[in-house]
Order: structure tokens, then sequence, then C-alpha cells
């Protein structure tokens, strides 16, 4: 921490008013309550997450920190009441990074530029994905999916938990890597398309680990590769999908943004704040055990995170021809 030697003058309360002014144009933040929007429905692991920081971050501010969902659109609905509110840190937005880096690609009109709208301040959690298949398949590694889709193109089901969802862009992203084709099957949310695969409906879904891994670990389905660089502790045994001879990894980051404009001490500040919640065993150890892989970095490298996920799906979904009005 720097130290200031303080002179007998600026002691006496006679510094010159040059000195003061800087001090006295800086109010004091948060004097009311905080408002923090996720714009998907209760439940969610980004619900969760956001919840667990607040409760948090209401003793660190001696403020409120309220949660609001506000639902639909993708999450265009809730990202754009924080797009048009006030840049002054009572107002703040805990998403995927659907609404923040892949919506304005899918979208037909957005209403608001994701790429102006927002301060980044941090990234709070990343969920790896897994490969999961239906039991009553025989595949049990992604070297035999590959066959099997390539001999019998178009004929094998992907779930997802929606068009443009990133359960889709990950089955997209691995058909493309992969070579093959792959049929997709939207669903209305994940938990519908891995109850359809525990009965056999589908053959497969890339799904976030903490969605799946009790129907993993209770033998409901079959997991062959994890789309990560290493494999996961939840999941030892199981394969990185570059261990079986596919380069593909994905997962789906969730973070934390202000509207644009905000004050950099008050975007440091809750950055700072938030990364030391994370690492709270209390919350970050909850969250860990559930798949999640814990974030915590600065505004620039969470910026930097959300550009490279622009540069890597759009291609993607510009290939697939994803689309929703």
């Amino acid at each position: 921490m720097t130290q200031f030697r303080l002179s007998r003058r600026l002691l006496l309360g006679t510094a010159p008013a040059a000195l003061v002014a800087p001090a006295l144009a800086q109010p004091a933040w948060p004097t009311r309550p905080v408002r923090v929007v996720v714009p998907f429905p209760p439940g969610g692991l980004v619900d969760v997450l956001a919840r667990s920081v607040s409760q948090r971050l209401s003793a660190q501010l001696g403020q409120p920190v309220v949660v609001e969902n506000r639902a639909g659109a993708g999450g265009n609905i809730g990202a754009d009441v924080v797009a048009k509110a006030e840049p002054d840190g009572y107002t703040l937005l805990a998403s995927s990074l659907g609404p923040l880096a892949v919506n304005q690609f899918i979208y037909r009109t957005m209403p608001f530029d994701a790429q102006a709208a927002f301060t980044p301040i941090t990234l709070l959690a990343t969920t790896p994905k897994v490969m999961c298949v239906a039991n009553a398949r025989p595949w049990r590694t992604v070297g035999e999916v590959v066959a099997a889709a390539k001999a019998a193109p178009g004929r094998l089901t992907g779930g997802s938990a929606g068009p443009g969802t990133s359960l889709h862009l990950a089955l997209e992203l691995f058909k493309q890597r992969a070579g093959i084709d792959i049929s997709h099957v939207p669903y209305r949310g994940a938990a519908p398309a891995v109850t359809d695969l525990v009965a056999g409906q589908i053959d497969l879904v890339i799904d976030n680990v903490p969605n799946i891994l009790g129907q993993i670990r209770g033998n409901g389905v079959r997991a062959v590769a994890v789309a990560t660089e290493e494999r996961l502790p939840q999941l030892p045994g199981v394969p990185t999908m570059k261990e079986a001879g596919v380069d593909f990894a994905f997962g789906t980051a969730f973070g934390l943004v202000a509207p644009a404009g905000t004050p950099p001490a008050i975007v440091n500040r809750l950055a700072e704040l938030v990364g030391a919640a994370l690492r709270d065993p209390e919350i970050g150890g909850r969250l860990a055990e559930q798949g999640a892989i814990l974030g915590g970095s600065g505004p620039a490298e969470f910026a930097a995170l959300i550009e490279r996920e622009r540069r890597t799906l759009e291609p993607v979904i510009r290939a697939a021809g994803i689309r929703a009005e």
C-alpha cells in the first residue's frame, strides 16, 4: 500500500483548493442498494453465481446487493436493462457471454450495441462441457461417435437447450472440427434434452458439466469425453477431446459487467471484491464441486475473453446458419 506524508499545512486544513477538489469530486459509492440483473430464469448456474457473490458483496459494501431476474430473448431483455442504465455502479449484469458476444451474430436486430454498451468487470466462472451419449447406444469413445456419424451422415441426433445456446454452439463447433454431420434437436432448456437422452430419444448431448454431472455419476448417461485442455477432477476417468483425436475445447463463461462509462474506480473495486468472494472456500469451493472453474480475473482480462469468444464463434454461427428472431 502506498503511504503519503502529510504536511502540517494539509493536516490543518489549509491545503490549496486544487488539492482538495479531486477528493470532493468523487462521491461515495455505494450509498444505496446495488442491483444485479440476471437475464435468465432463476436456478441456472449464472443465477447461483450471482446470488452467491451478491451475498458476500452486501457484507463488503455495507449496502444490499439485490439480484433481479429479467429473462427473455436469449438474455437480450435483461442485458438491455443494464445497457440503458445510468453508469453509476448501481446496476450490473451477471450473464453468460451470449448477450455480450454471441447474440449479435444470431439475432436479426439487437436492442443495444454489444461491443459498446458494457464495461467488463470480471469473469465469474467457466463451466466446461462434456459429451454424453445415451446408454442405449453402443459408443464408448469419441472415435466411435465420429465413425458412426460418418457412416450415416445426419442420422445421429444431438440435443441442445435451444437454437443459439451454448449447447447448440458446442455441437456445431464439434461437427466442424470433426468433419461430420449430426442433426440438431433443440429443446426449451437443457433439462428436457438430458431427459430425452436418458430415455434414448436422442443420441448425444454436449452439456455443461454441472448440469449433467449427477446423471453421469448415477449412470443415467455415458460420458465419452470432456471439452477441456486437461482432464477434470470431477471426471478423472473421462478423456479430453484432444486425447480422443478431436481438436475441440469449449466452455461457457459467465461474467459481471456494468454499463459503459462506469467509473474505473468502481469497476476495479468490484473486480477486487468479487475475486475475493470467489476465492472464499465457502463460496468457491461449493461451486467448484459442481464442476465450475472459478474466475476472478480483472477487467482487461475479461474484456479480452469476450473478444476471443466473438472471434471464435462468429464463423461457427455463420457456417451453421444459426438465426433467431
